[in-house]
């Protein structure tokens, strides 16, 4: 068969025409077929999704004073892939980062597009960062803008406000309690690069902006508090105890208007400090507390019609042999009858011991579960303990005249003061109170403190009885005479409770000493708590509760006092009180 030229030409056309219908059917399949996998893999190349970070809310004192709040910072980020004079970029990195050449040479040689080189750069310093890249024309480094919490106050209050990890999550304190509202949502941007790796603007798309977060406003006045502070510092300072606190509260509503303990640290450093320095003592340690745990028994007994505030109960002359063991007074001699407002006065161990026996083992316990020892008081703040009270059902024979006196049972400085606090305000066990309000950028309020009763413990009455028989305690007659505050009433009551050992019974000459009480003692402006863990002190009579918490305790009230401007009640204190107070603050300061 012999190929014509009209052949040959048709075979081309046919070959050309199969050739562009190949063509046309894999032009249609990509156009048509494949559109959307293309469209998703040029987007992922080109087009990125940028988070717009939410910027966290800033927490504020109850007079709007700064707790913690946010500052711009930046954070340096190299491109590998897209610097185009490393020998220009690494001298110039070096000197304005104030990092090694060599480690910036390290970091940029992995060729990675996302390198960190350096984080919370000040935002000045990234301003001029930038404007000498764009001067030398250099390409590939850029600086993404931030914010890093800071806290103005230092120490203060460090237990409670808390602090955020490396990506603004909180790990203490409100910080941590309070984070689904202070955290914010982030938004987001889409975005489109050209080749150089630079945003094209007119290309910008979809854009969700950003819920900051919440502000939360706290109970704590910061006045109050660097009173409590400073009267903290001192007590450190003279008694060298291993720990220490101090609290004060509002009674009617649970309001906590200062808090601080030692040891402490200063959220602007918290990196350098240790685990011990770091613990709110004021809800996760627990003590035995002491005769502060007496008005449990007396408000019991007083309650329940046992007793009456002129009730006469032998005290069997300093020692009392029940369950085979004696059960001491302290004191320079023992008592013979006393009222139940004089075993509050003098503190007697029998008399607080007999008026539980009145009550009976059930009965008593249940008082102890209503002042709410045992459960958590609820306060916003992490790590809270329930303390330890142990069912009569496990109690020894000597239990119902050791536990009236504040041993064999574990109890917390916020559970002690908020005991104290029934007892202030009429006989309600009131939930405390950190968070006074949470409020959105706008100024609205999204939600706000309510004091919150959780049950009425004994009536107003027998609070009033209690009340008044503690006036006595912070009289000459009383065991804390050096807590009374010239011009004001006070019901009180000291706590020295020998210390518990780790591995059973009690260490020797070691002592934790406590007074709690609250001013005026009508109506009170508010509630205080005084702990010292182990202070090392002189004296010898067994009263430091008296002769070391309850002078810190007057310190701080009269400063208090003064600050809110309470009304004096009373005559300005005798001159001998008057005189120990002035000799009392000169040797401290």
């Amino acid at each position: 068969m012999k190929w014509t030229g009209r052949m040959r030409c048709a075979l081309v056309c046919v070959f050309f025409a199969l050739l562009f219908s190949v063509f046309s059917w894999r032009l249609i399949y990509l156009q048509m077929v494949m559109h959307g996998y293309y469209s998703k893999l040029a987007a992922e190349k080109n087009v990125g999704r940028n988070i717009i970070p939410a910027e966290r809310g800033a927490i504020y004192d109850a007079g709007s004073e700064i707790l913690a709040q946010n500052v711009p910072v930046a954070t340096v980020v190299a491109d590998a892939t897209l610097i185009n004079n490393p020998p220009a970029i690494i001298p110039l990195l070096a000197g304005r980062l104030h990092l090694s050449p060599n480690e910036i040479a390290e970091k940029i040689g992995t060729g990675r597009p996302y390198i960190v080189l350096k984080r919370e750069v000040p935002e000045a310093d990234a301003r001029q960062l930038e404007n000498a890249l764009k001067t030398a024309r250099l390409r590939g480094i850029r600086c993404e803008r931030g914010t890093v919490r800071v806290y103005p106050n230092g120490s203060m209050l460090c237990h409670v406000v808390g602090f955020t990890d490396f990506h603004q999550h909180g790990i203490q304190g409100v910080e941590a309690s309070m984070d689904q509202y202070l955290r914010g949502e982030d938004g987001y941007r889409y975005i489109e690069h050209d080749a150089q790796g630079r945003e094209i603007v007119l290309y910008r798309g979809l854009e969700h902006a950003p819920r900051d977060g919440y502000q939360v406003h706290l109970t704590v006045d910061l006045h109050l508090q660097s009173i409590v502070e400073d009267e903290l510092d001192a007590a450190v300072r003279e008694y060298h105890p291993e720990k220490a606190t101090i609290i004060l509260m509002r009674p009617q509503t649970g309001e906590i208007l200062a808090l601080a303990n030692r040891p402490n640290f200063d959220l602007n450093h918290r990196s350098e400090a240790k685990p011990e320095q770091m613990k709110n003592r004021a809800i996760i340690d627990m003590m035995e507390p002491g005769s502060t745990f007496k008005i449990v028994t007396a408000a019991g007994a007083l309650n329940e019609a046992k007793v009456r505030l002129d009730t006469m109960i032998f005290c069997e002359n300093g020692v009392w042999n029940v369950g085979g063991r004696p059960l001491h007074d302290h004191g320079h001699k023992g008592y013979g009858d006393l009222s139940v407002q004089d075993i509050l006065v003098h503190s007697s161990n029998i008399g607080a011991a007999k008026m539980a026996c009145m009550l009976g083992e059930m009965k008593f316990y249940e008082y102890i579960r209503r002042f709410g020892f045992g459960d958590r008081t609820g306060i916003e703040l992490p790590g809270e303990i329930r303390g330890m009270v142990h069912p009569p059902k496990t109690w020894s024979k000597i239990s119902i005249t050791r536990i009236p006196m504040g041993q064999e049972v574990g109890v917390t400085p916020l559970q002690m003061i908020s005991a104290m606090a029934t007892i202030a305000n009429g006989g309600k066990l009131v939930q405390p109170r950190i968070v006074k309000a949470i409020v959105d950028e706008k100024g609205r309020v999204i939600s706000e403190l309510r004091p919150t009763v959780v049950r009425q413990v004994i009536s107003q009455a027998t609070a009033s009885q209690v009340a008044f028989a503690l006036r006595g305690v912070v009289s000459k007659r009383g065991t804390a005479v050096e807590a009374a505050v010239p011009g004001y009433t006070i019901s009180g009551k000291t706590g020295t409770a020998q210390k518990a050992a780790p591995g059973g019974g009690y260490e020797k000459d070691k002592y934790v000493v406590s007074f709690s009480g609250f001013l005026p003692s009508e109506n009170p402006a508010f509630v205080g708590l005084v702990v010292l863990d182990d202070a090392h002190t002189k004296e010898s009579y067994l009263n430091y509760g008296g002769t070391v918490a309850g002078p810190i305790f007057a310190r701080v009230a009269e400063q208090a006092a003064r600050y809110l401007d309470l009304e004096p009640h009373e005559e300005i204190g005798t001159p001998a009180t008057t005189a120990g107070r002035v000799a009392l603050t000169n040797g401290r300061r």
